[in-house]
């Protein structure tokens, strides 16, 4: 039988779910300990506010990212690896995208996380550089090294700000759904397609098939609220 979760963790996933599907903002101490039929002095026991609460599950988000940026050793990459990367990147981003949705804010609410972040996503500049340099030593990509960096970055700018792009393309936080997230991934094999190798570009292109979302469906809450303010325009006094 699986050991019963400790109140510290039943805080933390509660925490997580609250701040994904309601938004971090939008969520206090009070709301959490309601939702675990807890006190607040209970809660206050293990957090003492709400930033030690972002401030750890920001550790298990940093914990899982530095893994998922560690290379086999002694050996190649492979167009396999490839798919792991983007299918595991996908996952923590879905499971961790409450981070992303309201960056800016929560590093302005808290310079210590901000510093934090600051260095991890130094690390994680470098370490994605030294991802792509692996697949041009694979020969699956063809790079130099400073395409690879280059890449790197413009891939950096679509992973921070593809929750933000979801979310005000949407508007409703709730309506976003894991396949939307699958875009996302899809815009880096994108941005990437122009440095795939010829005898890769096949697989390649049925990895984006399997991960392209089309834009409508992105566009569905915007557009229908534009459609109903039309219809209200339009409707006779």
């Amino acid at each position: 039988m699986a050991a019963k979760p400790s109140t510290r963790d039943r805080i933390l996933q509660a925490s997580l779910h609250l701040f994904n599907t309601q938004g971090e903002r939008n969520i206090t101490t009070n709301h959490i300990a309601s939702h675990l039929g807890m006190s607040p002095g209970n809660l206050y026991y293990h957090f003492r506010n709400k930033p030690m609460i972002v401030a750890e599950l920001f550790n298990e988000f940093e914990s899982k990212m530095e893994v998922f940026f560690t290379l086999p050793a002694e050996a190649s990459v492979t167009l396999e690896d490839k798919a792991w990367y983007l299918e595991s990147l996908l996952d923590l981003l879905w499971q961790f995208r409450f981070m992303h949705q309201g960056l800016e804010y929560l590093l302005e609410a808290d310079p210590e996380l901000a510093a934090r972040y600051r260095q991890f996503a130094q690390r994680s500049l470098r370490s994605t550089q030294h991802i792509y340099q692996a697949f041009a030593d694979a020969g699956i990509l063809l790079l130099s090294p400073q395409q690879a960096e280059s890449l790197s970055i413009n891939v950096w700018i679509v992973l921070s700000s593809w929750m933000q792009f979801l979310t005000t393309t949407r508007g409703i936080q709730s309506d976003l759904d894991e396949q939307l997230m699958r875009r996302g991934i899809y815009q880096i094999l994108v941005l990437e397609e122009g440095y795939v190798a010829p005898e890769y570009q096949e697989a390649v292109s049925a990895l984006r098939d399997r991960l392209y979302v089309p834009l409508g469906e992105i566009s569905d809450g915007d557009d229908a609220v534009a459609s109903a303010a039309t219809s209200q325009a339009a409707a006779p006094e």
